[in-house]
């Protein structure tokens, strides 16, 4: 059996069809979407999953252009990181290695200041 990082290969020598989330992995996003939720930044979400990329894109409302979008690129796993996190104008936020790390800066915003 063949592993590519958490990923089991089904056919070895073979690129997969598609690429996917884990189940660690969309737990901690739907983690964070959820949380999101219940503050009220985000409504809507969807997920897209290409021959070379799987996104997560979240939404404050459906018909505009997504608020976030995480990014799985494996390709990219030996350069700058396979997570990506995209701001709502296209902007690269935080590229990294593990998923924890990029989506710190959203989870950031849930923190609030509490005066004693």
């Amino acid at each position: 059996m063949n592993f590519l990082g958490d990923t089991v290969v089904a056919f070895p020598g073979r690129k997969p069809q598609q690429i996917g989330f884990t189940r660690e992995e969309l737990t901690r996003i739907l983690d964070l979407y959820g949380r999101m939720v219940a503050a009220g930044q985000w409504r809507d979400y969807a997920m897209d999953f290409t021959r070379d990329v799987a996104v997560f894109a979240a939404f404050r409302r459906a018909a505009e252009r997504p608020q976030a979008r995480i990014e799985k690129r494996p390709e990219l796993r030996n350069k700058q990181g396979m997570w990506t996190l995209v701001g709502e104008h296209g902007q690269v936020l935080k590229r990294g290695h593990e998923l924890p790390g990029v989506i710190a800066p959203m989870e950031r915003r849930l923190l609030k200041a509490i005066d004693s």
